[in-house]
């Protein structure tokens, strides 16, 4: 009985996409190598952690108390939402009580950071993130539904990881090279997302929710990842061009293949189930691009 609630947690908690937060921050944090500092990386390497988990529980308890996730109450694992609390296995009152739990963890975190470094400017920085991150999807602002969900998830997962594990070792912010080494980070973590959104479409539209797949309709979608995509390895190329990571970083165009082949899959799928292959490929490609950024910028 232990053994099944804990592996619904886990579910609830979508561990699973932590990557998306950890990688973008050890990139971040590895740009400034030669300044690294361990006790502040493993405070911000946390307060990520937590954040990104209050996060998700956020949106899980949003989109149950809006009515969308009840449209379709199959659990797909890569999109939709960990469908828990319509399968009655939690109530929105736990998915609410561990969210606030984790966000509150990861502000214990970032305050002692926050003294440790001797900035408070971070505390405000964090509150502008805990923010949008609560906005995303729930109330009053519920920028997921108006098509402004896909550039905070672009900016969160993006340069603001990377550029604030920067700034975290060097006090340097803003900084031209760990913006542009945070976009194709961001414009990956991005297409994820989008990937995700293009087999919700008529749930999503059905329940007023309005995502960039929308511009284009569910069959043209494969337009906007594509762009999304090439926008990403133009600026591996423009890193490369600045010196700003390792020629090794050359490795990752590599994973063009895969994610053509993510493209070609959301053109031609008309279910679900074949959008899951989609999403598989374009998290594998976010993952490997990101860890070859982080090895490029080491080696």
């Amino acid at each position: 009985m232990l053994k099944i609630r804990v592996k619904y947690f886990v579910r609830a908690l979508r561990s699973a996409f932590l990557p998306a937060s950890a990688l973008p921050f050890v990139l971040g944090s590895l740009l400034a190598r030669e300044r690294f500092d361990l006790m502040n990386f493993s405070l911000g390497f946390f307060a990520v952690t937590f954040t990104h988990l209050s996060a998700n529980l956020t949106n899980d308890w949003a989109d149950s108390k809006s009515g969308l996730d009840w449209k379709d109450k199959k659990f797909y694992k890569f999109f939709g939402g960990s469908k828990l609390i319509q399968e009655g296995v939690f109530s929105e009152n736990f998915y609410f009580i561990f969210l606030a739990a984790f966000a509150l963890l990861a502000a214990v975190l970032i305050s002692l950071l926050s003294w440790n470094l001797k900035d408070p400017s971070i505390l405000f920085i964090y509150s502008a993130i805990m923010f949008f991150a609560w906005s995303y999807s729930a109330r009053p602002l519920q920028l997921a539904y108006r098509r402004m969900g896909e550039a905070v998830i672009f900016i969160l997962f993006g340069p603001a990881l990377v550029m604030g594990g920067y700034f975290i070792q060097t006090r340097i912010f803003p900084d031209v090279k760990s913006l542009v080494v945070s976009l194709p980070v961001g414009f990956l973590i991005t297409a994820v997302l989008f990937a995700n959104e293009v087999p919700d479409y008529n749930q999503d539209t059905a329940s007023g929710k309005l995502t960039w797949v929308s511009f284009l309709g569910e069959r043209r979608s494969y337009i906007i990842y594509a762009l999304l995509i090439s926008c990403a390895f133009i600026s591996i190329a423009a890193g490369i061009a600045k010196g700003f990571i390792g020629k090794t970083a050359i490795l990752s165009f590599i994973l063009l293949f895969p994610a053509i082949k993510a493209a070609r899959i959301l053109k031609g799928s008309s279910s679900k189930e074949g959008y899951i292959r989609s999403s598989k490929l374009t998290i594998l490609v976010h993952n490997l691009v990101t860890v070859i950024l982080i090895l490029s910028v080491v080696l």
